[in-house]
């Protein structure tokens, strides 16, 4: 795997599920009981805001348009990870996420670039060519890929997804490949 040089200009872009917390199979974290950090993932972040100079989480969330959960629903788990971030050490500039269903194709369901370009918007130094997206779905690296980002594909099984510039089993391992 190429080495990765990163400079304090640039943007991470985070999915959540997955990478972020455990992600329930078949299911949606609907609230606060169901929500689980991955064990390492916090402290990966807060090693990760030292490099970057922004970390964006872009993530789907069907439920709200299945009417399995509520924005609200999905307000109280990101401001109870936020703050958990925060207390941390770490840092999260912002949260992007679509309730669109995946049928719909809406414009900022990954793997359309809605979301990544909403950030842009919000923040204007955002430059995608100087920016990674980590994910654990194809959906996550085509977005990235759709926007010339470097991407990084997380999975247990390292199965080689050759679409992604480079994989790791988790967000732990990835902030320490670029810090050690």
């Amino acid at each position: 795997m190429k080495e990765l040089q990163i400079s304090s200009n640039w943007t991470l872009f985070l999915d959540r599920d997955g990478v972020i917390n455990e992600k329930l199979d078949g299911d949606y974290v609907k609230s606060l009981e169901e929500f689980q950090f991955i064990p390492g993932s916090k402290e990966a972040i807060v090693r990760l805001k030292g490099i970057f100079q922004r970390i964006v989480i872009v993530t789907n969330q069907q439920g709200i348009g299945k009417g399995l959960m509520t924005h609200e629903d999905l307000k109280q788990v990101h401001d109870f990870m936020i703050s958990e971030i925060n207390d941390a050490g770490g840092k999260i500039d912002s949260i992007y996420y679509c309730p669109e269903l995946a049928n719909k194709n809406a414009a900022c369901r990954k793997p359309n670039t809605g979301m990544a370009l909403e950030a842009k918007k919000d923040f204007p130094e955002i430059d995608f060519q100087n920016s990674i997206m980590v994910g654990d779905s194809i959906s996550d690296i085509e977005m990235g890929n759709r926007l010339e980002m470097k991407t990084v594909y997380l999975s247990d099984s390292l199965d080689n997804l050759e679409i992604a510039n480079y994989q790791y089993k988790s967000l732990q391992e990835f902030a320490n490949s670029i810090l050690d």
